[in-house]
């Protein structure tokens, strides 16, 4: 696989590519399978749809790697948190963690309940390419912890900073359970036949360098440890959102670093050096237009000539990207990528 090779940095005749949110709402395909489940929720937990929606990048894009079809609030939802997705608004918890009482409702060693989760990934190897990688993921612990203590998705992350600055010791010990259910997921996920794995932080960019490296990360290099001493030929990647300013104080046991598009690749490597393989970072709005794509394809390329690298956005497709352009841009990072392997 041309992607797990990229991964471990070994030479490929391209630069591989996916992309994050690669099967969604701006597929027509993708939109038709939604609709045939009661809600998000049903969506996820249905074998059958959740396989069809992870192949869907592959058979339209030809893209190197699948992501399961999946979510990242499907562990707290499983620990006891009741969960619904409202149209126009997104996730909302009806009940939050907020003092000793609540953490201690939650539910643990849940990994067991994601029994669907296990089934959709057995489902999508059996029917994807042997030259295609299946990527496995999860929420970071603190990712997912904003969501179980604010309710919902927030841009100021009030609540969770006043946990961190007036008890900081519940929010230690909640971290530290998200942290143990996250190991024991991801280790199914790859007993069922994922081939990488990674690890989203979309709100580590809520909080200061330090807490971040206190709160944040420092429980990331505590999973990506874990799961590399038990499964050290499965190549972990992670992306902590808007950390660019301090790249060059991450360091843990995983092979990929995600790369978001509020930092240049050329100032990422220079950071970062040769610790990491690094994964990004194109503006996703540059899909838009075609010339602007191929600009921003042709400045990362040339940054990261001959430096370990795999293609992808810099965040996620947005649903009203032109499919069209997604397909430009797989092949034009194989044709350009391929001059200089």
């Amino acid at each position: 696989m041309v992607f797990i090779r990229a991964c471990f940095r070994q030479k490929t005749p391209y630069t591989p590519i996916w992309m994050m949110r690669q099967a969604g709402r701006y597929l027509s395909e993708y939109k038709e399978i939604r609709s045939q489940a009661k809600n998000f929720l049903d969506l996820c937990s249905r074998v059958d749809l959740a396989t069809q929606i992870t192949l869907q990048p592959i058979d339209i894009l030809d893209v190197d790697a699948a992501i399961l079809f999946s979510d990242i609030l499907v562990i707290p939802y499983e620990m006891g948190l009741d969960l619904e997705f409202i149209h126009g608004f997104g996730p909302r918890f009806n009940h939050i963690i907020n003092n000793e009482e609540s953490l201690k409702s939650l539910k643990t060693g849940i990994q067991h309940k994601l029994g669907y989760v296990y089934d959709t990934i057995s489902c999508v190897r059996k029917n994807l390419s042997n030259d295609k990688a299946l990527i496995g993921f999860s929420g970071a612990p603190w990712t997912l912890a904003t969501y179980m203590i604010e309710g919902h998705g927030t841009k100021n992350y009030y609540k969770s900073k006043k946990m961190l600055y007036t008890n900081p010791i519940l929010l230690d010990r909640l971290l530290e359970i998200l942290s143990n259910e996250i190991k024991q997921y991801l280790s199914l996920q790859i007993q069922a036949g994922v081939n990488a794995i990674m690890l989203f932080d979309s709100w580590a960019n809520a909080l200061e360098e330090s807490q971040y490296l206190a709160f944040g990360w420092k429980y990331l290099r505590d999973i990506a440890s874990y799961i590399k001493h038990e499964y050290p030929n499965i190549p972990i990647i992670i992306f902590p959102r808007g950390v660019g300013a301090y790249l060059e104080k991450l360091y843990g046991d995983f092979d990929v670093l995600g790369i978001d598009w509020q930092i240049s690749m050329q100032e990422a490597k220079h950071k970062v050096g040769n610790r990491f393989v690094l994964q990004g970072n194109l503006e996703p709005a540059r899909l838009y237009d075609y010339d602007s794509m191929r600009q921003g394809v042709e400045v990362i390329l040339n940054a990261m000539r001959n430096r370990g690298h795999i293609f992808n956005l810099g965040h996620g497709m947005i649903e009203d990207l032109p499919r069209d352009n997604a397909i430009a841009l797989v092949r034009l990072v194989r044709e350009l990528s391929s001059q200089f392997c």
